[in-house]
């Protein structure tokens, strides 16, 4: 058994939520991870686990500032150069290393950090998902965002250190340490080479 895996098989009652490894953060952007590059072989072998259950959120940033309320106005007012106004449409899309896997993986778009508020928890009900691997880009901005809802909604999780990335190494790594040490009954932490084994003994 994987280390990280703690609580046992989940044999076909998976997905692969894969969040939000579009160009915008891929490009030399005001919103440039660089650790992207460096984890997407990782994403990649995951999502050739079984691309049909990968679920691609899109984060898509509003036409301007002025079309949303609350902070998220000031938000856009900084970031300015990333409303659709401003930016090349093309940067919303996937990497290209990932867009070609869809379909027949789905692509989810979500306006918040949280993949949840749209039809994405409807669909993976129905095709009978409790457990979701997340991968994807931030750490502790979209990532956190998505995990957190979906402990709320009772998936259980499996995340991938060294396919989830951030543009900040500190908050990146008090992230990874608050996952083991705060949420050890809804949120298991492993390696992609760890998953991989699991897969091979036969655990998904």
């Amino acid at each position: 058994m994987a280390d990280g895996l703690l609580f046992g098989p989940f044999r076909d009652r998976w997905a692969h939520l894969c969040i939000d490894m579009q160009r915008m953060f891929a490009d030399e952007t005001e919103w440039h991870t660089p650790w992207m590059a460096r984890v997407l072989p990782n994403v990649v072998s995951l999502v050739e686990l079984d691309p049909a259950r990968t679920v691609f959120t899109r984060f898509i940033t509003p036409m301007s500032a002025d079309d949303v309320s609350g902070t998220w106005h000031r938000y856009y007012q900084r970031w300015a150069s990333m409303t659709r106004e401003r930016m090349h449409p093309d940067l919303v899309d996937l990497v290209p290393e990932l867009r070609r896997f869809a379909p027949p993986a789905w692509i989810e778009d979500k306006v918040v950090m949280s993949a949840w508020k749209g039809t994405l928890h409807s669909r993976l009900r129905a095709a009978g998902v409790t457990t979701l691997i997340v991968t994807g880009a931030e750490t502790e901005v979209c990532v956190l965002g998505s995990v957190m809802e979906a402990i709320d909604l009772g998936y259980r999780i499996i995340l991938v250190s060294d396919a989830v990335c951030s543009g900040a190494d500190s908050t990146h790594d008090a992230m990874l340490g608050i996952y083991n040490s705060r949420y050890g009954m809804q949120v298991e932490v492993v390696t992609t080479a760890e998953l991989l084994a699991a897969r091979l003994d036969g655990m998904f």
